[in-house]
């Protein structure tokens, strides 16, 4: 009997209850010996057991933590922790990474400023990577078709060289200095540089002034060549542009300063900053278009000559030298003879 007790007590997980029955027992025996009835000893003990099974009911069990809900993982209200840390974890790691990336900044800063006291506001501190300027055109285009009877068709030609030449009206440069011819124009000392004048009238017949189309409209049309400009640069001897045609037909030029000279005054540049207002020197090249040149591309390969500049340079096509291709062509008015060989036809 005492066995089946220990086993229905061990079932329920109640030792305090087991050891209270088990000196109930020895209680009764006590009892019996004394002449009292064990029934009702069993029964005191019955209404022990469930009283105390009651209370164990009611009682958590202690030890044992509350369980825990996915909200725990944004706050948790037991410990007072925000995403798994607390208000002084995040506190120190936030003034880690203030001062981590404060001090990345300022070694930034320091950097740069130590870089820019080294550097010139005028003129770059390398200027050793290109010795001799490039070629360019306008109108800056390498493909220029054209037919002279279409004004629309050339019509962005001319407003393009219109609008680079507005810089090289003689108002604009009446307020540059008039320089000596053939001499450099060396200005080192000088903190605020001159320009030397480049009036738009010395390109004559390519100057849009007389001939607002720029020779389209005779189909005979004006290329003006430009060289890049480069800080300091002092050509030797007396530079000229020279163009010649690359095509089987030779072709006939004129230039504009007479033999497409370029004058050494306007030579060195000193910069965007300290040289305010400078103007590069031009030469305008006129093609002299006839009959036999119509309806076929021309290849035109202009070069600057004269000077210790570079031109042929393999690797750079453009440095001292450019070449462009001109497709003019006409349409002639369709008369009645015409009208007919192509209904024939």
């Amino acid at each position: 009997m005492c066995c089946c007790r220990s086993g229905l007590l061990d079932q329920f997980g109640i030792r305090s209850v087991a050891v209270h029955l088990e000196t109930s027992e020895a209680r009764g025996s006590s009892l019996f010996r004394q002449g009292i009835s064990p029934a009702c000893s069993a029964s005191s003990d019955q209404l022990r057991l469930n009283s105390s099974m009651s209370k164990n009911s009611e009682k958590p069990e202690e030890g044992k933590e509350p369980e825990s809900s996915w909200k725990d993982v944004i706050y948790n209200p037991r410990t007072g922790e925000f995403f798994g840390r607390t208000a002084r974890n995040w506190g120190l790691i936030l003034l880690f990474y203030l001062v981590f990336y404060g001090f990345l900044t300022a070694m930034f800063v320091f950097t740069m400023w130590a870089m820019l006291q080294t550097l010139n506001d005028d003129a770059p501190k390398y200027r050793d990577r290109v010795a001799s300027p490039g070629l360019a055109i306008r109108p800056n285009s390498l493909n220029i078709v054209f037919n002279r009877s279409e004004p629309l068709q050339y019509g962005q030609y001319v407003q393009h060289l219109e609008s680079f030449l507005h810089q090289y009206n003689d108002s604009e440069q009446a307020k540059n200095d008039l320089c000596m011819v053939g001499q450099y124009s060396e200005q080192d000392e000088e903190p605020q540089k001159k320009v030397c004048q480049f009036r738009r009238s010395l390109l004559q017949d390519c100057s849009g002034i007389e001939d607002t189309t720029f020779g389209y409209a005779q189909g005979q049309p004006c290329v003006i060549v430009k060289m890049n400009r480069i800080i300091g640069l002092k050509p030797a001897g007396d530079p000229y542009i020279n163009c010649t045609s690359k095509s089987e037909k030779p072709l006939q030029m004129q230039y504009f300063p007479h033999e497409g000279t370029i004058d050494r005054m306007y030579f060195p540049y000193y910069g965007k900053k300290a040289h305010e207002g400078y103007v590069q020197p031009l030469v305008a090249v006129k093609l002299l278009l006839k009959k036999e040149d119509y309806n076929s591309e021309l290849i035109v390969e202009c070069k600057v000559e004269g000077s210790n500049l570079k031109n042929n340079d393999e690797r750079d096509k453009f440095l001292g030298r450019i070449t462009f291709r001109v497709l003019p062509s006409t349409v002639c008015p369709a008369g009645p003879q015409q009208h007919l060989l192509l209904l024939k036809t």
